[in-house]
């Protein structure tokens, strides 16, 4: 596959391009979905860019001679260029590459925009799809910066997986939340997503979580410890257990570390006023931690999920979008 995603970044101005992935279930293996077979899956390309109008406009220029300019920027070409004026990412869908014999979704991010989502999950959006496994088509060895952000949002990730669990838990269990922070909240999952989404994404790709997650789970050592004898709970088979200190030393440090927005969030759904370090006093007590903490993260995503949504509609076209739509409300009722 990776031949496949080579010829098809080729065709894209990815001199402008800082950072490329593809994910999803037409590039990840996930459960009730064969990669090999199955004509439906769409790979998702991500394209992070040092100059959004400099992408898009060369990206029109190269594929008028070849390809209708709508069928690879949209309707609304003046929408995508105010991707420098704040905006996330623009999604253009369902682009059919004829010659290779796929369909491809792909988006176009700032760096800029993509390191504030990373550090601070002002959006929770991109942030989310990189804290679970996904093929990285760039080196980031050149590019500590924006390596530094990506690892900063896997720890993120684990710290507030760690507020949401018990004190025993097992690798799945750890993994499934992780993996489901940025789908509780969002409200395709109401309609357009299947249901058991976030386990099949989880279930078979364990190593691949495993691999992810290791340095991180190494900075935690002082508050998590891991038993690779442990048993799967109503299980008599083996499994990595982990162990997690949930002292209130523990849990006022995972806390202050959050990222920006989800601190900002839990201020204001805590049943307390005062400075972020005053609620935080009252957090590190309250049994209702977990949830407080799941509701906020769910705030952010819940807001994201309903804009990206929209903008969408705006910068592919409502045919594309109702297309797309149909084919993942087709996942719920599989």
């Amino acid at each position: 596959m990776l031949d496949v995603y080579r010829r098809t970044v080729t065709r894209f101005p990815i001199g402008n391009v800082s950072y490329m992935f593809a994910y999803g279930s037409g590039v990840k293996q996930q459960v009730g979905y064969d990669q090999k077979k199955s004509t439906n899956n769409v790979i998702d390309l991500i394209f992070c860019v040092r100059d959004s109008l400099g992408f898009h406009a060369e990206n029109v220029y190269r594929h008028a001679s070849h390809y209708s300019a709508m069928r690879f920027m949209g309707p609304n070409l003046l929408a995508r260029y105010q991707d420098d004026l704040g905006a996330r990412v623009y999604f253009n869908t369902l682009v059919p590459l004829q010659d290779l014999g796929i369909t491809i979704k792909y988006g176009v991010v700032h760096e800029d925009n993509l390191v504030d989502d990373l550090i601070n999950w002002r959006y929770l959006y991109l942030a989310g799809r990189l804290q679970k496994p996904v093929t990285g088509l760039v080196n980031l060895s050149d590019n500590p910066r924006l390596q530094s952000a990506i690892d900063r949002n896997l720890l993120s990730a684990c710290e507030t997986a760690l507020l949401l669990l018990p004190e025993k838990f097992t690798a799945y269990q750890l993994f499934h939340a992780i993996a489901g922070l940025s789908y509780k909240g969002d409200f395709r999952m109401i309609f357009g997503e299947n249901k058991q989404k976030v386990h099949n994404i989880v279930a078979p790709q364990m190593a691949d979580f495993f691999a992810l997650y290791q340095p991180t789970m190494k900075q935690l050592a002082e508050y998590v410890a891991v038993n690779m004898h442990g048993e799967e709970p109503g299980s008599l088979k083996p499994s990595i257990t982990f162990e997690q200190d949930k002292s209130r030393a523990a849990t006022r440090f995972h806390l202050r570390h959050l990222p920006q927005e989800l601190r900002r969030r839990l201020q204001k759904n805590a049943a307390c006023r005062g400075d972020y370090c005053e609620v935080v006093e009252h957090l590190c007590i309250t049994p209702l931690l977990p949830k407080i903490v799941q509701v906020s993260v769910n705030d952010i995503v819940w807001r994201s999920s309903i804009s990206q949504s929209i903008k969408n509609i705006a910068t592919a076209g409502i045919f594309k979008s109702l297309q797309y739509s149909y084919r993942k409300a087709k996942k719920t009722f599989a």
